[in-house]
């Protein structure tokens, strides 16, 4: 029997902070199939950034369950949810998260110093990667020769670079002008394409309807999970090299 990708039942998330709770998730359920294209939408202090946290392995459950892959991870120790994210999991942030020093070949090629590959095979791969979104020509640079649009390149680069069963994109475009935006969501929608899970984090209606579903989530729970009818196709604007 076929398991959904990810399954959540009756989730909760309280914080404590010197004996004061703070209840985030209230009782969330759903299940997300594997090459399925999900936002997560919801204003701030929606409980959207928790929920993925815990579905990116960042953080547990206070109670319910979490089954990935029909496995149960709620309960999972730290070193054991750190495994998981190296492997099954790829996140691309809003603030791009790049370390400052090293060129957009190392940063990419970074996962893959934890997964024991070797010197030769991390170059190779991540050049290979950085090519796929368009960037062969900026191996060298560092970060701060970047424009805002090519960093979130690299860090889709860097966020696929293990072959993850999911890719999380938390407000991926938020700090974009339009235009990169655009080209960026361009290449999540090709990724979903090509058979990658996405999970998409966001505040805004038009960047969650570049997804096939999504949830929309406030106060902690799930309030609304629809398909997407008018879904928008995002088209490169120009060539993404330019």
């Amino acid at each position: 029997m076929q398991h959904p990708l990810i399954e959540v039942r009756d989730l909760a998330k309280v914080y404590v902070n010197e004996e004061v709770e703070t209840p985030v998730l209230h009782g969330v359920n759903f299940t997300i199939q594997k090459g399925d294209f999900v936002s997560i939408m919801g204003p701030s202090g929606s409980g959207k950034s928790t929920l993925m946290h815990i579905l990116g392995f960042l953080d547990t459950p206070s109670s319910g369950q979490y089954l990935f892959e029909g496995d149960d991870v709620s309960k999972l120790e730290e070193d054991q949810l750190a495994a998981m994210r190296n492997r099954k999991v790829g996140f691309v942030f809003q603030a791009f998260n790049l370390l400052p020093r090293a060129t957009a070949l190392e940063n990419v090629a970074m996962p893959l110093l934890y997964a024991n590959v070797s010197a030769k095979d991390r170059e190779r791969r991540a050049a290979a990667m950085l090519d796929s979104v368009g960037l062969s020509h900026r191996l060298g640079n560092t970060p701060s020769k970047l424009s805002g649009g090519e960093k979130q390149r690299v860090a889709i680069a860097r966020a696929l670079i293990n072959n993850p069963e999911v890719i999380f994109a938390d407000e991926p475009t938020g700090n974009l002008d339009s235009r990169s935006g655009l080209q960026v969501m361009k290449i999540v929608q090709d990724l979903n394409a090509s058979g990658h899970t996405i999970i998409l984090v966001t505040h805004e209606r038009h960047t969650a309807e570049h997804a096939k579903r999504i949830l929309t989530i406030r106060d902690g729970v799930i309030t609304n999970d629809e398909q997407v009818k008018n879904r928008i196709i995002a088209h490169a604007t120009s060539e993404l090299k330019k």
